[in-house]
């Protein structure tokens, strides 16, 4: 269902929850480009699933006033309008309203994180900057390598496509030598949102993986 967050600086955004109110654990799935749209939506709702209470927030809402829980398609206009709000919220910003999801995971002793491209880099920030969380699994999060060298404060697993062509392996490779306590898996034959199902970008052999690799991970830390 939707719910309403108000960050700590008063604003008011929307979010995505599933999963019971007793569980242990909680996951804050941060998105893509593209909103709280379906496919993030149907990742919600495979923690919830797992047994986990899991919620995204609409980390857009601060750019689409009156509009609220912005989900966006696939096309080069689309594409386009999720690049620019996310050039336009800078990560602190981004910060207080991962901070605020996090905040609506009441009764959960345990919260994790997870992210998609966006999502992925804003988890590898919030695994160094925050002390909310413990553990987080990044995927696909391009522009990692700009931070290649911050320090993690909690366990963080890192998934990335062989051939994803918005992030070089020479990045990854930069990652991996600055970080080497990370959990770095790398799928040889996929490219970016491998994990994205029902479009082209699809690879279900290396997305089945990386999720069990997550749920493990996970079970490890929760």
């Amino acid at each position: 269902m939707d719910m309403s967050l108000t960050a700590s600086d008063g604003h008011v955004l929307t979010a995505y929850v599933n999963g019971p109110d007793t569980a242990r654990a909680g996951v804050v799935v941060l998105p893509e480009i593209f909103g709280i749209n379906p496919y993030i939506r149907g990742v919600v709702d495979r923690y919830a699933a797992q047994g986990y209470r899991a919620i995204c927030p609409s980390l857009f809402d601060r750019r689409t006033a009156p509009d609220t829980g912005l989900q966006l398609g696939y096309s080069p206009e689309e594409i386009q309008r999720g690049l620019g709000y996310k050039k336009a919220i800078a990560d602190d910003i981004a910060r207080l309203d991962i901070e605020a999801a996090a905040a609506a995971l009441r009764g959960q002793a345990v919260k994790l994180l997870t992210g998609y491209c966006w999502g992925g880099y804003l988890s590898w920030r919030m695994a160094c900057l925050s002390d909310t969380f413990a553990a987080a699994s990044c995927w696909h999060g391009g522009g990692i390598a700009r931070h290649a060298g911050d320090t993690a404060r909690i366990p963080v697993q890192m998934h990335f496509g062989g051939q994803d062509h918005s992030i070089p392996l020479s990045d990854v490779d930069q990652i991996r030598a600055a970080q080497p306590q990370v959990e770095l898996h790398v799928y040889a034959d996929a490219g970016h949102s491998f994990g994205r199902d029902a479009t082209p970008a699809y690879r279900p052999e290396a997305a089945r993986l990386a999720w069990e690799r997550t749920l493990a991970f996970f079970a490890r830390h929760a």
